[in-house]
């Protein structure tokens, strides 16, 4: 197996005023920034952007691994504090409200749930770094999503016919439509995530 090579100083700082600036332009336009302004404000040139994340893609799952792996590890705290049943929704809440508050994570946890990020992988030629980062926002939701859909249908909470990609592509549904409708502040996402949670209740 070939060996990574360390990043040079020079290069790790370039990478992280990258990401220091995303972060910022994400939250100003979300996801479909432009990634020359993002160059501009970490002032470095496209290329260098470019060696580092080869992708749009390949930024978004920088910028925000950290908060989708934060969002995955509420599933197991809340799953430790509440029935089987109620954990799953009160998980798949804090999931949809944040895909709704954080600008640019729905665009990032929309592959997660469409499968798209392997196709993406593929046709992008990406950089070792990059995938890895790709396959584990993606790992991380799914895994959260298939521990407490499992344990709500072992508990009886919800129809064993329902598989966990199905929960989050429905959440997705779920958050595009409340977007759209500029109802953003969480309250309609809950009661919609509740009016869904029973069609997925074994009946």
């Amino acid at each position: 197996m070939a060996q990574v090579k360390p990043m040079r100083a020079d290069a790790r700082r370039n990478r992280e005023r990258l990401l220091r600036a995303a972060a910022g332009v994400f939250a100003e336009h979300g996801a479909g920034a432009s990634l020359d302004d993002i160059a501009r404000r970490a002032e470095v040139g496209t290329g260098t952007l470019y060696r580092h994340f080869p992708t749009r893609q390949a930024l978004l799952e920088a910028v925000y691994l950290e908060s989708v792996e934060a969002i995955a590890a509420r599933a197991d705290t809340i799953a430790a504090a509440r029935p089987p049943g109620a954990a799953l929704v009160a998980w798949l809440g804090e999931l949809a409200v944040g895909m709704l508050q954080v600008r640019g994570l729905k665009a990032l946890l929309g592959t997660a749930v469409t499968g798209a990020e392997a196709v993406a992988g593929r046709a992008a030629d990406r950089a070792d770094r990059a995938d890895r980062a790709d396959r584990a926002c993606g790992d991380c939701v799914r895994g959260a999503a298939e521990r407490l859909v499992r344990a709500a249908q072992e508990a009886g909470a919800v129809r064993g016919d329902v598989a966990p990609i199905d929960v989050l592509r429905l959440v997705h549904g779920v958050v595009t439509a409340c977007e759209s409708a500029g109802e953003t502040d969480g309250t309609a996402v809950r009661r919609y995530l509740s009016l869904l949670m029973e069609g997925l209740t074994r009946a």
